[in-house]
């Protein structure tokens, strides 16, 4: 069992706000780990070729030391996935059992030229299953390439959950994310996009949904390099009893991203008196002439709506 620090803001704020990074208590990571066979994999296209094995993973920020070094080291489900061509489908469902309770993976996924795509990576487990989920989700996106990735987080309540997903895009390239976030004891997410193209686009949604003593921590940086590049990141979510949620946004207008634009704002409605929720959306610029907006709210439901809800 450990107690570990993870997933710093990349500039630091007041300690006052507890929001530079989470603290979780009593973490058991395993250390030996044994080939996770519970996968499914569907698709609709040949275009799409995936090798079951791949490079190291080089992570700008990720989760912190000992999560990026446990899928450069020990990773027990290695997936390389090549995309060509338009009008690709594929599905990835990792399911967790008794024989496949714990999963380190390394998945990076790379979009050619011109390429078009929808990937939909699902966890799940078992009820009485104590899984143990620790990944990273590399995307290098080629000019042109149109990219949607659906990630859905459905463990249970006595699992945990850590992904880091690093994103790297050139000329007029579209990446698009959803993330549904719900299950896990704990669940904390690094999202970080490179911008590296003019005229690329990045967007992400996420919804998120906390009841009992869940924890989730987002942490979603983007840095815009390329002019008239844009990112929009959009958070939703509701806590109820004891749950608590971290959010912290930054997007940084990096020097030469002239006329780059970027939006980002997080909602919460909290259910109950004992929920807490903190947020801290942030701009950093080094150009000028660019457009950034942000925003945060957290707030409660009447009465009478909850229990119209409710019924």
């Amino acid at each position: 069992m450990k107690s570990l620090t993870l997933n710093e803001t990349p500039v630091r704020t007041s300690c006052n706000f507890n929001i530079n990074n989470i603290k979780l208590s009593n973490i058991d990571i395993p250390e030996s780990l044994k080939e996770f066979k519970n996968l499914n994999i569907s698709k609709t296209d040949n275009n799409i070729k995936i090798e079951e094995e791949n490079d190291k993973p080089q992570v700008t920020y990720g989760l912190g030391k000992i999560f990026t070094d446990q899928v450069c080291n020990n990773a027990n489900k290695k997936l390389k996935i090549n995309i060509d061509g338009e009008n690709n489908n594929i599905n990835f469902d990792f399911k967790f059992d008794k024989e496949n309770a714990n999963l380190v993976s390394n998945i990076q996924i790379i979009a050619k030229e011109n390429s078009k795509a929808t990937i939909n990576i699902i966890f799940e487990s078992d009820e009485d299953v104590q899984a143990y989920n620790n990944g990273i989700i590399k995307l290098v996106a080629k000019e042109n390439a149109d990219i949607r990735v659906i990630i859905a987080n459905l463990l249970n309540q006595k699992s945990l959950n850590f992904l880091a997903i690093e994103n790297e895009l050139s000329k007029n390239s579209n990446v698009e994310y959803t993330v549904i976030d719900i299950g896990g004891k704990s669940s904390v997410t690094n999202y970080y996009s490179n911008q590296l193209g003019d005229f690329s686009n990045n967007v992400i949604n996420s919804i998120y949904l906390g009841k009992d003593e869940q924890i989730f921590d987002l942490n979603y940086i983007a840095e815009q390099r390329g002019e008239k590049s844009n990112i929009d990141i959009d958070v939703q979510g509701a806590l109820s009893d004891c749950a608590k949620k971290h959010f912290k946004g930054t997007i940084d207008f990096k020097k030469g991203c002239k006329k780059a634009t970027g939006n980002e704002n997080e909602s919460c409605m909290l259910l109950s008196d004992t929920a807490k929720s903190l947020a801290l959306p942030m701009l950093l610029c080094s150009e000028d002439d660019v457009q950034g907006n942000h925003s945060s709210s957290a707030g409660k439901i009447g009465e009478k709506e909850l229990f119209y809800i409710m019924s």
